[in-house]
């Protein structure tokens, strides 16, 4: 269940710091691009020899990602990584809808000519990405699709939905090993989604967003309805 009122742990600072941030890079990764499989049970000792660090900093990260609601805690039983579900995924699916709806037809209302450019910033940073770097290109994929919100003047809307971004994000790569998935022109999507954007026309700014994530939905809705 979405649960965007949790308050998360406090990011550790330091040399041991560094180790836990590294080690929560490292498994997010995992997990978002499916190295780690949805339900898959997490062994310390294994993660620690993966990732060649010591056995707490791979604890604290898997406390950080069930803060994220990546990982779940098994009472006694140490972690696994999220389940993932055609209702799971449907419920973030339809509030990413309203809620960045919303956003955007209040940042189109209340952006300036600063906010435009710095989308449009974002947007050529992102172009520019090698996709092969995941974690780089994720980074800038991420700035851009926020970057089309941040003028909406509301921190709390904001805040649902950078946390639906998160949720969204290992479901959109499995939406990728659909059949087809590589011939959509996800690229010229995102550049009708700014040009609308640009030009403050919110009503087709939001149907382009949302027939954007509703395509990668219908990619999903196959995966799901595929026999293992």
């Amino acid at each position: 269940m979405f649960n965007p009122v949790e308050t998360p742990p406090v990011r550790p600072t330091g040399e041991t710091g560094s180790a836990t941030q590294q080690a929560y890079a490292a498994l997010r990764r995992m997990i978002v691009v499916g190295e780690l499989s949805p339900g898959e049970k997490l062994k310390i000792d294994t993660l620690r020899k993966t990732l060649d660090t010591g056995a707490s900093p791979v604890r604290e990260a898997l406390s950080l990602l069930v803060s994220d609601q990546l990982v779940e805690r098994l009472d006694q039983r140490g972690f696994r990584t999220a389940s993932a579900s055609r209702g799971n995924f449907e419920e973030i699916l339809m509030l990413r809808c309203h809620l960045e709806e919303m956003a955007l037809r209040r940042g189109i209302t209340y952006g300036n000519q600063t906010w435009e450019e710095s989308l449009v910033l974002a947007h050529h940073r992102m172009v520019r990405q090698d996709r092969d770097d995941v974690e780089a290109f994720e980074e800038r994929h991420k700035a851009f699709h926020m970057a089309l919100l941040s003028a909406c003047d509301s921190p709390i809307l904001l805040r649902f939905c950078n946390q639906l971004y998160d949720l969204n994000v290992r479901y959109r790569y499995l939406a990728g090993r659909a059949s087809g998935y590589q011939k959509r022109d996800v690229s010229n999507e995102h550049a009708d989604i700014l040009a609308a954007t640009v030009e403050r026309n919110a009503d087709l700014a939001v149907e382009r967003l949302i027939s954007h994530y509703r395509q990668t939905g219908d990619f999903l809705t196959a995966q799901f309805d595929t026999p293992e």
